[in-house]
């Protein structure tokens, strides 16, 4: 799932968010041939209800406001305005969700956003670089409006997904694994192992934080205990959260995770998906700062799960 609009996303020259990213991974991507392997499509915007299912009326109205003025910023500082920041956010949304629908629709089992993944978007506010919360939209989507009794979120982005942690901790329809850097020091500071979910939802949510530094071999240990906390609840839909961000010599994270990581998380979804017999896997890209680190990661990802 691709399409140039996708690169309107990003906060220009200088910020770690650059629409350059796209571009990044399309390189990649075309040098490997997997252009030629897959069905590209282009996306659509989200539409007002659809952005609605997650965020409130007046978050979306203020998001529009900025985005005709282009001044200012959405959060305390990360995330500035432009103009047309509405239609560039709300495109990726309906990336997400074309991918959704395409894979439910029995299209194709598995597909892939690289700029999707905006994790840390609440429902009323813009955070980290994220203006709308596309997971959060296509989980609202999965639930209401397909019926869905459990979708798995799964996100090894060296951030925690608050976004979608706390807008989802008292759902036990939302089965929720996150691996990510530990420490207050790294935005956005939560996501503490303790924190498993409130009310009906306690204990569908795990949080595996990891200190700096660790590598492939710590995520050896804890994958499997991620893998089999999803897989009790047998979810009807998995979405993979994989940002780039947790492998070594990314500008703004500690990890030192390898694209090894990513491939294998994708592959081992799309086994489980099948093993429940409907082998829906929806990738998206989420963070990465490094170009050349996300270009090898979300690559990797994608043949992954051509190859599952």
């Amino acid at each position: 799932m691709l399409g140039e609009r996708l690169a309107r996303y990003g906060f220009g020259d200088g910020h770690p968010f650059g629409t350059d990213r796209h571009a990044a991974f399309l390189r990649e991507f075309q040098q490997r041939g997997l252009d030629s392997r897959v069905r590209v499509l282009e996306p659509r915007d989200a539409q007002l209800a659809e952005l609605q299912l997650f965020h409130t009326p007046e978050y979306i109205r203020f998001v529009m406001e900025r985005s005709q003025a282009g001044t200012g910023t959405l959060d305390g500082g990360d995330t500035p305005a432009f103009r047309g920041v509405f239609e560039a956010a709300a495109c990726v949304v309906g990336a997400s969700l074309t991918a959704a629908e395409w894979i439910l629709d029995g299209a194709r089992r598995r597909a892939f956003v690289p700029i999707g993944g905006l994790h840390h978007a609440s429902r009323g506010r813009a955070a980290g670089f994220c203006v709308f919360n596309d997971c959060g939209v296509v989980i609202e989507t999965l639930l209401r409006g397909r019926g869905m009794a459990r979708v798995a979120y799964v996100d090894i982005d060296a951030h925690h997904g608050d976004g979608v942690f706390y807008g989802f901790e008292d759902d036990p329809g939302v089965i929720f694994a996150d691996l990510h850097e530990s420490g207050r020091s790294l935005y956005p500071g939560t996501g503490d192992e303790s924190e498993i979910g409130k009310g009906d939802a306690a204990g569908t949510k795990l949080n595996v934080p990891l200190p700096a530094g660790a590598g492939d071999a710590e995520f050896a240990v804890v994958w499997p205990q991620m893998l089999a906390h999803v897989a009790r609840f047998e979810p009807e839909f998995f979405i993979l959260q994989c940002g780039a961000d947790s492998i070594a010599g990314d500008p703004i994270t500690h990890l030192q995770l390898t694209t090894a990581c990513h491939a294998r998380a994708a592959a081992d979804l799309c086994a489980l998906a099948d093993r429940l017999g409907h082998g829906r896997v929806l990738g998206l890209g989420g963070g990465g700062y490094d170009r050349g680190n996300l270009a090898r990661a979300w690559s990797d990802v994608v043949e992954a799960l051509l190859q599952a």
